[in-house]
């Protein structure tokens, strides 16, 4: 069964438009199929490789960009020591976060900037509230608009949502990395 997608467009600021991936317009095959052969391609893979997820235009309550425009070459050179297993990572409900020193030693290095402590919890802080809107965002896309969607997507999804919620009942809505790096130091596990 073929998927039904939507193509995004620029529109107003503020609207959601539906494009689950750049390369939408150059599927050759089905949506859901094309999630399940990648799923499949993956699970098959001896060393499969790290994924990194950046957001460079993320805002904070006062309007303002969390990151300067040349901050994107710390972050590059950090995927790239992580990739080649030279840093360590702070594991989150959803993912994995840079250890602050890392990215301190990298600004400094590379920038030749001072990167604040402030700076660091503003950008890596798990905004729980605002993941569990995106999951169910992303779950009702998925449910209503890709019929062919694999079911390891949804599974997927409600893992990371019922960490997301246990991660919450103990800390709140809004955790800063060093929680999930004092929790992995002393060796236990919330999720």
């Amino acid at each position: 069964m073929e998927s039904e997608t939507t193509a995004a467009t620029l529109g107003k600021e503020g609207i959601r438009q539906f494009n689950p991936m750049a390369n939408l317009d150059f599927l050759s095959v089905p949506i859901g199929e094309y999630i399940r052969r990648n799923i499949e391609f993956g699970i098959n893979l001896k060393n499969p490789p790290k994924i990194f997820a950046v957001n460079y235009f993320l805002k904070g309550i006062d309007g303002k960009y969390k990151t300067g425009i040349n901050d994107k070459k710390v972050y590059l050179k950090w995927m790239e020591l992580r990739v080649h297993n030279e840093v360590n990572a702070i594991k989150t409900p959803t993912g994995y976060v840079p250890f602050y020193a890392d990215l301190k030693k990298l600004f400094n290095n590379i920038l030749g900037k001072d990167y604040t402590i402030e700076d660091y919890v503003r950008q890596f802080s798990t905004r729980v509230t605002e993941q569990l809107q995106k999951i169910d965002r992303i779950i009702d896309i998925y449910s209503t608009r890709i019929s062919d969607t694999p079911p390891i997507v949804f599974k997927v999804l409600e893992e990371q949502k019922k960490r997301l919620l246990k991660a919450q009942d103990k800390f709140g809505p809004h955790i800063p990395p060093f929680i999930f790096s004092a929790l992995s130091k002393h060796g236990q596990e919330l999720f």
